[in-house]
């Protein structure tokens, strides 16, 4: 199993990838520093989004979960971030605004 890098490390990690793409990221709710799990909300349009979930694979690597499939409706994806947040209020959510819907973070989407 790996190491786990800081929450707040790898919140900046994916602003940084996201700023050299000149792709608008913001960080809609800051977690827990040290071992906030986090979200990814990728806005690809008005109504449409991906999201995303900070998982581990089957061996223990740091991967990332499609929640609610490749394409959600926003309000899905709003409905599925107030979820997370009661169960975790040590939660990060982060959102990008990306018509083209690239993730740019590290580790594969399960």
């Amino acid at each position: 199993m790996e190491a786990r890098l800081k929450s707040n490390l790898v919140v900046q990690a994916i602003l940084r990838r996201y700023d050299l793409e000149a792709i608008p990221v913001y960080i809609r709710r800051k977690g827990d520093p040290d071992a906030g799990t986090i979200l990814l909300k990728i806005a690809l349009g008005p109504q449409v989004a991906t999201l995303l979930g900070q998982a581990r694979d089957a061996e223990g690597r740091p991967a990332w979960l499609r929640l609610g499939g490749a394409c959600i409706s926003d309000a899905d994806a709003e409905s599925a971030i107030a979820k997370a947040i009661t169960r975790d209020p040590d939660l990060y959510v982060i959102e990008v605004e990306d018509p083209k819907g690239r993730v740019l973070v590290d580790g594969p989407i399960l």
